[in-house]
């Protein structure tokens, strides 16, 4: 059945490349990352392009680009032998080069989440002389922000289930992109609720809804309204919760601080 255009269309921006969705792949299949499964990899790479372009998601022509060289590696990787080019003397195996790239990439990664992880522990430094402390609300949260990839996962996984319980689609209420924004607006941001994935999505027999409300939750997500979080070191459900209010703009702070002091200079003068 033809789906009904939304009045609320949602065109996000992937802001994580092509070699992003590469790692976490050989993350989450827990191979090396100097010995490629090439044919796997790539065939699950072309899922998340599919899955980009059924969510209409803008799709870099970088993401492109590396289909066409990973089919390209997995075609000569599947010739036999016998008909293969030869390789001339200074011609490599040609998953080298994305390997070199997939390295290099990662090195810089893992420093900048480093740094970030250091800053992040230094701003949990007090000194002594920090009379009027005040210590941010505990979330009782030790989650880590996931990738869209994470959420493209997660989300295919629930299409899958459902699929296996027969959407209905012919007779069910039209939801749109707007109506679940509202909705977690309301659920989740406006009363602080956390909120599994998989318990979001557990009523939903309707594709329809379940699109419309994955689309709303990345449009809250890029602006800043909601989070999505994973424990570390787990594929385990992710949790969608409201992003904390953080300090008032540097002005609102510098003249709540400064006209006491300025009333103070004026008596004293």
């Amino acid at each position: 059945m033809e789906e009904e255009p939304n009045d609320y269309h949602v065109k996000l921006e992937v802001f994580e490349g092509p070699l992003d969705l590469l790692l976490y792949l050989i993350k989450k299949e827990e191979v090396e990352i100097t010995d490629i499964p090439i044919e796997r990899i790539c065939s699950q790479y072309n899922e998340y392009l599919n899955m980009m372009r059924m969510l209409d998601l803008n799709i870099a022509g970088e993401f492109l680009v590396m289909s066409a060289t990973l089919m390209l590696i997995k075609s000569r990787m599947l010739l036999p032998v016998e008909e293969r080019p030869e390789l001339e003397e200074d011609e490599e195996d040609p998953r080298l080069d994305l390997v070199r790239q997939l390295i290099e990439y990662k090195r810089f990664k893992d420093a900048a989440t480093h740094l970030e992880e250091l800053e992040e522990s230094q701003n949990n430094v007090f000194f002594p002389e920090g009379d009027n402390v005040v210590l941010a609300k505990d979330s009782g949260m030790a989650l880590r922000d996931v990738s869209i990839f994470d959420l493209l996962s997660s989300f295919s996984e629930l299409l899958r289930r459902a699929e296996k319980e027969e959407l209905r689609e012919i007779f069910t209420e039209r939801y749109t992109v707007a109506d679940k924004v509202d909705h977690l607006m309301s659920e989740v941001v406006k009363k602080g609720k956390k909120v599994s994935l998989h318990r979001l999505f557990k009523d939903m027999r309707s594709r329809n809804e379940m699109v419309c409300t994955f689309l709303a939750i990345l449009e809250l997500i890029r602006l800043k309204q909601i989070r999505a979080g994973q424990e570390p070191g787990h594929f385990t459900d992710i949790q969608i919760f409201r992003v904390e209010e953080e300090e008032p703009p540097m002005e609102e702070a510098e003249l709540e601080e400064l006209i006491p002091d300025e009333e103070q200079e004026a008596s004293n003068e």
